[in-house]
């Protein structure tokens, strides 16, 4: 059961990570809203491939 929770730890990381590199990117580039969706999608599929890896 350990290594379950740190895989979830870790994910939930790397999609707020996503995020918060999407909304700086957004707000570079004067759109905080498509930055932060962007980072938002990122952040998911990064976080789902991290988590199917580690379960195999």
């Amino acid at each position: 059961m350990e290594n379950n929770s740190e895989t979830n730890t870790i994910s939930g990381y790397l999609f707020v990570g996503c995020m918060f590199l999407g909304m700086a990117l957004g707000e570079f580039l004067e759109e905080p809203g498509v930055g932060l969706m962007g980072g938002m999608g990122i952040g998911f599929i990064i976080s789902a491939f991290y988590s199917t890896e580690k379960n195999k």
